[in-house]
Parts: C-alpha cells; sequence; structure tokens
C-alpha cells in the first residue's frame, strides 16, 4: 500500500459547494486507486487530488485490500490487469464481502467478454485506456451523481415531511417569546455548531430544525431525521452507523447508515434523551472524531454533519440519574434553543390559526372555516397540553367538519359556544376534563389519545400519574 495524497490546493470542506460539477469536484468523497503502472497512479493523483477529499493509491489488488480493511473509501478506480489477482477478480470479492461504493474499472487490454463480465462483476464504469482527463472525470462526475440520487431518494423514502424553502420564515407568531427563537434561528443557522432544541412535546421543534437546515449552508444536502425512540439499541447502531457485511444481523446485504445519506447535510436527532447509552458513545466519538465505524466493520468512514437533537426533558435530570452522558450533553450544548409552550405565548393562537386554516384547506381541498370572536377567546383560554401540534390537529378536524369544533377542546359544551356555558371554567380542570374525555372516547387507549392530544404517551401518561390515575393502564 502507498500513500494517502491530499490536495494542499483544496478549500476545507465546509467552503465548497454541495453539488459540484466535475471541474468543481467532489468534496466529500474519498477515492482509491489500484493500478500497476507508476505513471498511472501519478497521473490520476495529479488530476484528483485538487477535487476531492482525498487520494489514496496501490500497486495491487493485495495493497488495494489492505487499504480497504482500514479506511472506507467511496470510489475505487480499478485496473484489470494487476499482478497477482486480477481487478474483476477482487471487485468481485469487494461485492460479496458487502461493498457498496463505485467502481470504475481501466484497462489497455480490452474486449467484449471482459466488458461483460466486468459490468456482472458490479463495476459502475468501464474504461479503455489511455484516457483524456474529461473522459474519467466524466465517469466519476456520473457516479458522483448515481451516489447522490441513491442517498437522496433513500432520504426522501424516509421523510414525510420534506423540507420546503418558503418566502418567509414558517415560525409563526408576533410575541417575544416566538421573535426570540426566530433571533436564535437567524444567528445559528449558518454556523457549522451543534444545537440542541428544548421544549414540551407538540412546540414545534422538528419544524425549527428544518428552518436551522434550510437557511445554513448545507441547505442543498439532506436533512435526516432520527427517532430515538423507535428502534431497539442495537438496530439504532445499525440505523445510524450501518453494518458492513452481508448475513451480519440477518441482513443478506451491507447497510449504509443514517449518518451515510445525511452526508453534506444536517441529521436530526429527535428524542434524542431516548438513545440507549451504548450508542450515546458512539455519538460522542462521532462528533468528536467526525468519523464512524459500521457495525461489524474494522473500517472508519469520515463523516460531514451538522447535528442537531431535541428533548422534551430535563437532560440535567437525566445526566444526575445517569441515564444521559454528561460528556454528550454539553458536546450538543453548544447552543441551546428553548421552545415555549404554548400556553404562555397564547397571543400568538390568532396567527398560527390562520396559518394552519390558508395551509390545510387547499390540501384536504376544502374551503376555509370562519372563527367567530367568542370561538377565539374559548381557544386563548385553554392551556393546550399538545401546544401548536394539539391546535394544527383541531384545525384539521375543523376543516373536516366544516366549523370550528371547540367541544373538542371543552367535552361539557354542547352546540355552539357560549360564555355563559355552565362548567369549570379554570385551566387545569377544563385541561384534565378534555384528557380524560379523550381517554374515554378511546376506551383508555393512551397511544390512540397521545395522537388526538398531539402529544407523547410519555406525556400523556405524566399527567395522568399527575392526578393520581395509573398511568400504565391500559
Amino acid at each position: 500500500m502507498e500513500r494517502l495524497v491530499n490536495s494542499p490546493t483544496s478549500p476545507p470542506l465546509s467552503d465548497r459547494g454541495n453539488a459540484p460539477g466535475p471541474t468543481d469536484g467532489w468534496p466529500h468523497w474519498s477515492i482509491l486507486v489500484v493500478d500497476d503502472e507508476q505513471g498511472m497512479r501519478n497521473f490520476l493523483v495529479k488530476v484528483l487530488a485538487p477535487r476531492c477529499r482525498f487520494v489514496a493509491v496501490a500497486a495491487s489488488a493485495e495493497e488495494g485490500a489492505e487499504w480497504m480493511r482500514a479506511q472506507r473509501v467511496d470510489l475505487v478506480i480499478l485496473d484489470i490487469s494487476l499482478p497477482g489477482k486480477n481487478g474483476v477478480a477482487w471487485l468481485k470479492e469487494l461485492r460479496e464481502q458487502g461493498y457498496s461504493g463505485e467502481v470504475i474499472l481501466i484497462t489497455a487490454f480490452a474486449d467484449l467478454e471482459t466488458a461483460i463480465e466486468a459490468l456482472r462483476a458490479g463495476a459502475s464504469d468501464f474504461i479503455l485506456k489511455p484516457f483524456r482527463i474529461p473522459q474519467i472525470l466524466n465517469a466519476i462526475q456520473q457516479c458522483h451523481e448515481r451516489t447522490r440520487l441513491r442517498r437522496e431518494n433513500y432520504v426522501l423514502r424516509r421523510d414525510t415531511k420534506p423540507t420546503a424553502r418558503r418566502s418567509g420564515s414558517p415560525i409563526v407568531g408576533r410575541s417575544a417569546a416566538m421573535q426570540a427563537v426566530r433571533d436564535a434561528i437567524e444567528r445559528t443557522a449558518p454556523m457549522p455548531s451543534t444545537v440542541l432544541l428544548t421544549g414540551e412535546s407538540g412546540t414545534g421543534k422538528e419544524l425549527v430544525a428544518r428552518e436551522l437546515h434550510a437557511r445554513s449552508a448545507r441547505a442543498t444536502g439532506p436533512f435526516v431525521p432520527v427517532n430515538c425512540a423507535s428502534l431497539s439499541p442495537e438496530d439504532m447502531a445499525i440505523e445510524l452507523f450501518g453494518h458492513a457485511k452481508p448475513g451480519s444481523h440477518g441482513s443478506v446485504h451491507a447497510k449504509d447508515g443514517l449518518f451515510y445519506y445525511a452526508q453534506g447535510g444536517t441529521l436530526f436527532f429527535d428524542e434524542v434523551a431516548e438513545l440507549p447509552l451504548p450508542v450515546q458513545a458512539a455519538l460522542l466519538r462521532a462528533i468528536e472524531d467526525l468519523r464512524i465505524r459500521p457495525v461489524g466493520s474494522q473500517q472508519t468512514l469520515a463523516v460531514d454533519v451538522r447535528i442537531v437533537a431535541a428533548t422534551n426533558r430535563e437532560l440535567t435530570a437525566e445526566v444526575a440519574t445517569g441515564r444521559f452522558r454528561s460528556d454528550l450533553y454539553y458536546r450538543l450544548k453548544v447552543v441551546d434553543i428553548h421552545l415555549p409552550p404554548l400556553r404562555t405565548h397564547g397571543e400568538d393562537i390568532p396567527d398560527l390559526l390562520t396559518h394552519y386554516i390558508h395551509d390545510l384547506a387547499p390540501l384536504l381541498g376544502v374551503e376555509p372555516i370562519e372563527v367567530a370572536p367568542e370561538e377565539l377567546q374559548l381557544l386563548m383560554q385553554y392551556s393546550w397540553p399538545g401546544n401548536t401540534r394539539e391546535l394544527r390537529n383541531l384545525v384539521e378536524r375543523s376543516l373536516i367538519l366544516g366549523t370550528l369544533n371547540v367541544s373538542a377542546l371543552y367535552p361539557s359544551m354542547t352546540g355552539t359556544p357560549n360564555r355563559s356555558t355552565r362548567g369549570p371554567t379554570d385551566l387545569q380542570t377544563l385541561e384534565k376534563q378534555h384528557i380524560l374525555s379523550i381517554l374515554e372516547s378511546v376506551q383508555g387507549d393512551k397511544t390512540r389519545a397521545a395522537q388526538l392530544l398531539g402529544v407523547s404517551r410519555r406525556t400523556l401518561e405524566r399527567r395522568v400519574a399527575e392526578w393520581g390515575m395509573n398511568p400504565h393502564h391500559p
């Protein structure tokens, strides 16, 4: 195995674009050149080193395999005629071992049978020597574009709420609390620092994470959300970091993790307090070293992602009980943005209501609804345990019904809302009454009730426990 080449003329990764052309290069990519001709290795290093993150070179398949055991690369440029094992045979081994990167085969001696064998072995492209610089650059660009599309399609299949740019900020509200959130986004978005978003369930933490991404230099890269509460510890490690070998962990194929798919973009950890401790340790190493190690692999993979995390828990309390690593907490909390609960900025409810009606009516194919002054007053009196998510859910149901469904918030009310309606008027009692009514309507199914309320099941169980009821039944 020979040397690793980084071009001193290459700009830092953070200064480069996310969708380069052949002359701009591929700033996040690493390339391994395997050729027994010193002149060809030198030529490719000279052409490629200024255009990518690094170029490694090897004179044989055996030397290339030694490099690949220690380091993941995005592209292999592989000569077919090599001393010892030939390029096609080694390519077959790479694919059998689970290598999913791009491979361009080059040779001075080719026929149709060799080309067919190369493509069947898993080659991305096949180039005859001698070739010109534009030819190899165009071949690499096609490989880069194919990889980009594969990542983008994977992210889009996972993400049901893709980031969309709007003419204005999607953070709605004119209160001082929401203006402070907008100011924090404006200051923080251009920076590469990790961000910790805190606040109750339903306050819009993912919306803020998407806005941070959309206003950053990574906006053209992927935004990849991770629900940290959705998988087991072992599955979470594979989901984040990938696994290396076919057949490991019940899979017949190697798997790239979300760090790989978020390359050049933002990785959003929702409910980060739910991460198991072993995964917390691996995440800390990834943030500090900017490298990950897929499960079952000896290779490390360089990553270039921005980390944004969110939690509805008090992480200092989680640290005190040993459920969350203190070093990871401080590494995430470089910048802390707190999202206030809706009950503390009720003056924003009219703007939010208008925003949701105008947003959802066209999607549902219905006419916007009118909101009477007395109905708006009732909305502003309500405590909104599910925060803005609960308000949005209310608007969606109301649009379907054709009238504002205030009775869903105040079960004691019947017919048209009236300020003189009898019943409790303090917010805590109304909130409890509403939650118990929803629970009764779904026969005590807390998962379904939490969905209707726009809160997590854990939040609902905590509220029920505060009232002296069994939080885990049913």
